[in-house]
């Protein structure tokens, strides 16, 4: 058996931490239901922000509300903006990895899903095992925009995940009119 990711919450910002309640995170429903979270279950949280990284179980909280609130000790582990990643995950036989398709959602500073993806595992002749993210389109069909950025550092980035300098050079050629401010 592996233990794999089953869905991600990526980037939700905590809105409450109440020392005094039972402990769990209270999660709005309509998100957990997207990311098929489901109520008592328990889930790694990690916060982006100082790093800390704990277990607990999920309670839901009021539909639409876009909460996200640690309760009891977790409320230790962070304040309110910090955002986190939740991680549910599941056992499975390896062989099942092709057939799970982990739903992961990235959010606004509104705790608006802004991005829907899913994770895929599939095979080819040449490995066993590959890796891919498949976005769904934006909510309202918005595109991110780029703004302000760093074509250098960009560059950079693109060099040290492996890209040589002709390919990097094809890559801004082709959206450098997206990269202006």
């Amino acid at each position: 058996m592996k233990k794999i990711v089953r869905a991600k919450l990526h980037g939700i910002t905590i809105t409450g931490a109440d020392l005094n309640y039972h402990g769990s995170i209270t999660l709005d429903p309509e998100i957990c239901e997207q990311a098929g979270i489901l109520p008592m279950e328990f889930v790694d949280i990690w916060n982006k922000d100082s790093g800390a990284r704990i277990s607990t179980y999920v309670i839901y909280g009021e539909p639409g509300s876009r909460c996200c609130i640690l309760n009891g000790a977790a409320a230790r582990t962070c304040q309110r903006g910090d955002q986190v990643i939740i991680c549910a995950t599941e056992y499975i036989d390896t062989p099942q990895i092709f057939d799970i398709k982990p739903v992961v959602l990235t959010f606004d500073a509104q705790n608006n899903v802004d991005e829907v993806m899913s994770y895929h595992v599939y095979e080819t002749p040449e490995h066993p095992y590959n890796f891919r993210i498949q976005r769904e389109p934006r909510p309202n069909h918005t595109e991110r925009q780029v703004v302000n950025v760093d074509v250098e550092k960009l560059a950079a980035d693109l060099r040290a995940r492996g890209l040589n300098d002709h390919a990097i050079a094809d890559i801004l050629s082709c959206h450098l009119n997206q990269f202006a401010s």
